[in-house]
């Protein structure tokens, strides 16, 4: 890949292209490349990048030990209710965007990838995990905020998206090849022949036809999804539910590492 093909839109995120095959990294694994305001506004600035470019296939990846930790908590003390509903808002219009992408999107998935993170992944048309990925979605048990139910439903089904929403489970690779979350198992890098291979199996305009056909309410699903979301967090107290979550996460994670 040439130096000139690499686009660097800000610090967070990395874009690069091969073709009409683009890769985007979260890199920011200092922080389990959790979602803060920068992120989204990184990403987005991404995808605008892949829109112009005329990207056929967009690979998202995540840098260092897991592809997304899920949403950035690390300056809470600095948010309001009002702060933290804008930002699940903004999340929740990224993963809108790119699940209705006009191009090819690719999430291969490592380590930890919860919330927000579990969302990217299930916002993606195909779904590839490597073999220590663990996924969960914690927000509606652990906070009250409902965020991608209606596009993990369509993956893995009402009854299971129950189960492991409710229960704020952790899922394997084996469970969510099993059900749908995941479409495939990767063992090594995604290489861009593997990519240009997927070009050539789907022709994206013939496939966009097609989810058109099938998703005739997306309009209408994607302000549902965001009318939800926005219910969700506008119940007074949502700063307080998520410390209240952080804390006893916390001691949970204490109580693993000292056994009694």
């Amino acid at each position: 890949m040439s130096e000139s093909a690499s686009l660097v839109c800000k610090p967070l995120v990395r874009v690069t292209s091969e073709g009409s095959v683009w890769r985007v990294t979260l890199d920011r694994p200092s922080t389990g490349n959790a979602v803060s305001r920068d992120m989204v506004d990184a990403l987005n600035a991404a995808l605008d990048k892949c829109e112009e470019g005329d990207a056929r296939v967009v690979m998202l990846a995540g840098e260092g030990k897991h592809f997304c930790t899920g949403f950035d908590l690390s300056n809470l003390a600095e948010e309001t209710d009002d702060s933290l509903l804008a930002r699940f808002a903004r999340i929740e219009m990224l993963l809108q965007r790119v699940h209705r992408a006009k191009f090819i999107t690719i999430a291969v998935a490592h380590g930890r990838t919860v919330g927000a993170g579990a969302d990217l992944f299930a916002a993606c048309q195909h779904r590839l995990a490597a073999p220590d990925t663990t996924f969960s979605f914690p927000g509606a048990r652990g906070f009250g905020l409902v965020l991608g139910t209606r596009r993990l439903v369509s993956l893995v089904g009402r009854v299971q998206a129950r189960h492991w929403i409710e229960g704020a489970t952790t899922i394997s690779v084996t469970e969510a090849l099993l059900h749908g979350l995941a479409t495939g198992e990767l063992r090594q890098a995604l290489t861009t022949s593997e990519c240009q291979r997927l070009i050539n199996e789907e022709h994206a305009s013939d496939d966009l036809l097609l989810r058109s056909a099938i998703e005739g309410n997306s309009q209408a699903d994607d302000a549902h999804d965001l009318a939800a979301l926005v219910s969700s967090a506008a119940r007074k107290g949502l700063k307080q539910r998520i410390e209240t979550y952080v804390e006893q996460s916390l001691k949970k994670r204490h109580a693993g590492s000292h056994p009694a």
